[in-house]
């Protein structure tokens, strides 16, 4: 039999699973599933829930088994493979005038280059694709598996512009693609890199115009400031916003929450945070929101906060407990932690909580999110401060799972600098709470 071009080499089997108990083992190839060449992960899936599943496996020595198992609906096979999409991510090959890998300095770790436009891993982990690395086959597949929601980085609706800022001639027409998604019934949710002088203003008012014809498949799209670097020798001159603008963009945006919300249900267009703490103004209730839908670009992370940190404090109960530590967080979230830590002393009146804003010396001072204080400006900063018995630091300021900074140091590394307990806190209000008080 003809050898399938993609082979996926199985790294793990489960045992007492149904793949154990056929002979498959860690080295073998998967070659396909009932006839079907496995592109990746979600072929695989696809393929294997069926009740009768036929398996084409290479063996170590070149043999070729096929497999006919017959299983319930959507039973696992118990088969792991080495990456998760069982296939190589795929990479942004457009220069964006905003990206912010392009502003990294050199000598980090090599993951921290990598610009991924993967729209599998939009689906899987919520990242934002731009659309000029998808062909019309991954359109297609989008379809077929309903990988939804999927996450655009829109940045403008004007084509010729969005070519300008991707630095791609096929930007304008990538947009079409979303008109295939819309038609399918694809939930997706949008971003827009706002750039001062290029795509806000009346440019936003159109962008913003052109995405409510996507209602109500496109349930959101946030507004999220460029971040600005000191690493942008060589890079097109961009610069930060200022009250005044934040003013602007929040008050675009409030005007047309106010239209589409009585129309659809949703309020559609969402600012980040960073917009509300340059512009001096309150957040906004947790109902504005429209469930969150945007957190991870931080659109109500502050909110959220809040209001989960309130609700856990008065459920509480207070104490005298004597308690002294410190808290670490970037320049934009410092006066609602520091809002916070007031309202907790009335029921722990014991109990200090010194706050520390962490000034970004590493990336510049106007990136003020805690996601991307590094190790380094956190142990220059707290050398000789007054700390307490132990340290609490969000738990964005590490790399996923691990206790590694941006620039590789580790949590121990910060400890034995520091000479202090290093404790991760959850991104979740009542997180916060009982750390503080534990």
């Amino acid at each position: 039999m003809e050898k399938k071009r993609h082979t996926h080499i199985i790294r793990s089997v489960d045992e007492g699973s149904i793949a154990w108990e056929m002979g498959i083992e860690p080295g073998d190839g998967l070659l396909a599933v009932n006839g079907n060449e496995i592109e990746d992960i979600f072929d695989y899936r696809y393929h294997v829930a069926d009740e009768l599943v036929v398996l084409l496996i290479e063996k170590a020595n070149g043999e070729q088994w096929e497999l006919e198992i017959e299983k319930e609906e959507w039973e696992d096979l118990g088969i792991g493979f080495g990456q998760g999409l069982m296939d190589e991510y795929k990479s942004c090959h457009n220069k964006c005038i905003f990206c912010f890998i392009d502003q990294m300095p050199p000598g980090m770790r090599d993951t921290l280059y990598f610009k991924d436009d993967d729209s599998r891993l939009s689906f899987l982990q919520g990242n934002y694709v731009t659309l000029t690395n998808m062909d019309d086959h991954d359109v297609e597949r989008i379809v077929k598996y309903r990988l939804e929601p999927i996450n655009i980085s829109f940045q403008t609706m004007n084509p010729k512009l969005r070519c300008r800022m991707l630095h791609n001639r096929f930007a304008g027409e990538a947009l079409k693609k979303v008109d295939v998604l819309y038609g399918a019934g694809i939930e997706m949710n949008g971003q827009i890199v706002l750039c001062k002088g290029i795509n806000d203003g009346a440019e936003l008012e159109y962008s913003i115009r052109e995405l409510t014809k996507y209602l109500p498949h496109l349930r959101s799209v946030s507004v999220v400031p460029v971040g600005l670097s000191k690493y942008r020798e060589g890079l097109e001159k961009l610069e930060p916003f200022t009250k005044e603008d934040a003013k602007e963009v929040l008050c675009t945006i409030h005007l047309w929450q106010e239209k589409l919300y009585p129309k659809y249900g949703l309020h559609f267009i969402h600012a980040s945070d960073e917009w509300y703490v340059l512009a001096g103004e309150e957040l906004p209730p947790e109902e504005r929101y429209d469930g969150y839908l945007q957190l991870e670009n931080g659109v109500g992370m502050l909110r959220l906060l809040y209001d989960e940190f309130k609700e856990a404090l008065e459920e509480a109960e207070g104490d005298a407990c004597e308690r002294e530590l410190s808290l670490a967080t970037g320049y934009l979230a410092y006066p609602h932690i520091e809002r916070l830590v007031g309202r907790a002393r009335e029921k722990f009146p014991r109990t200090i909580v010194h706050v520390y804003p962490i000034r970004n010396d590493f990336f510049g001072e106007t990136i003020t999110v805690s996601g991307l204080v590094t190790a380094q400006d956190l142990m220059a900063q707290l050398k000789g401060r007054q700390l307490g018995e132990r340290l609490l630091i969000p738990c964005n300021m590490l790399k996923a799972d691990e206790d590694i900074f941006l620039d590789d140091f580790s949590v121990r590394d910060v400890e034995n600098a520091l000479q202090i307990p290093v404790h991760v806190v959850k991104s979740g209000g009542r997180d916060l709470l009982e750390a503080m008080v534990a």
